[in-house]
């Protein structure tokens, strides 16, 4: 959007008659009216998160879902631009099992970039949309208690990698967003947890959206990713799981990879109360209010059954 108070030609809406108009926005009433005053868990990550448009468009989203009663929560990760602040530094990131070997100088870079530049540059977009973001970390009102990560080895079970100050959370305490979120503010999380001697850990931003989602009871958890949705073996959009179909989906190798983590943390928030757990697309425009606000579906979304 240009500044100038009208929007640019690429966002120009001439070619939509004014009645057609009015229709797409009077589609949105039910959906407005259902989740009025209900908790929305984001968790915003991938192209949605680099690609300046989408950044912006991301940012609009989140404050129009604010103004019309909704109460959007934001948890990040920020995978790529940690890697990129180890390079600088001449730290090689390594992996055990998809997980980030975290000793305590690339903790030090972990929290600085999420807490520091990630976390603020989401605060900004927001505030310059128009909405009020205030950022936290798990320190922040003791949100987020943590432990060290016990990574058992996939292949013997007896034993076990050290993967440094990876954290899996004990307890969230959710008073200190529930506060910001009853004052008109939104909540911009970064996945750091803390432990009982106060050190920090470094804790899977999808395994966190999804346990704050259900310890705050949410109406939703929307996930943005880099892929259109769950897609069956023919590369088919799913575009309605229930969480049983999601059980078999697992049992025959349909889900693999990174999309494990991502659905069975979504799969525990359907299963433990949260109504519905949205996994779309980022790369798509304004897709969390198309998901949202329409009858189209722009993912996939698992109910709880």
């Amino acid at each position: 959007m240009s500044n100038s108070g009208s929007p640019s030609s690429e966002h120009s809406l001439d070619h939509i008659t004014p009645r057609d108009q009015a229709e797409i926005l009077a589609q949105a009433l039910p959906y407005i009216r259902r989740f009025h005053g209900k908790t929305l868990v984001i968790k915003y990550g991938g192209n949605a998160m680099t690609d300046p448009a989408l950044q912006q468009d991301f940012a609009e989203d989140i404050v129009l879902l604010k103004l019309v009663g909704m109460n959007p929560i934001v948890v990040h990760g920020g995978g790529p631009q940690i890697d990129d602040a180890l390079t600088k530094l001449g730290k090689k990131g390594t992996f055990i099992q998809g997980m980030r070997v975290t000793d305590e100088e690339t903790m030090e870079v972990v929290e600085w970039v999420l807490a520091g530049e990630v976390q603020q540059d989401i605060v900004g977009l927001i505030n310059a949309a128009g909405g009020k973001a205030v950022g936290l970390t798990g320190r922040d009102g003791g949100l987020i208690r943590a432990r060290k990560l016990k990574l058992v080895d996939r292949d013997d079970p007896s034993k076990e990698h050290d993967v440094g100050q990876v954290g899996e959370i004990v307890s969230i305490d959710p008073s200190v967003v529930k506060a910001l979120q009853d004052d008109a503010f939104i909540p911009v999380i970064s996945p750091i947890g803390f432990g009982e001697a106060n050190e920090s850990y470094n804790i899977n931003a999808d395994v966190v959206a999804a346990k704050l989602a259900t310890v705050l009871k949410a109406e939703k958890l929307v996930m943005l990713t880099n892929i259109a949705g769950v897609l069956d073996k023919a590369g088919q959009l799913l575009t309605d799981l229930t969480a049983r179909r999601i059980d078999e989906l697992f049992a025959d190798g349909t889900i693999s990879g990174g999309m494990l983590p991502k659905i069975s943390g979504a799969l525990d928030a359907a299963k433990s109360g949260v109504n519905a757990v949205h996994i779309i697309d980022g790369r798509v425009p304004h897709a969390m209010l198309l998901e949202i606000l329409t009858d189209q579906a722009y993912g996939t979304m698992i109910r709880s059954h």
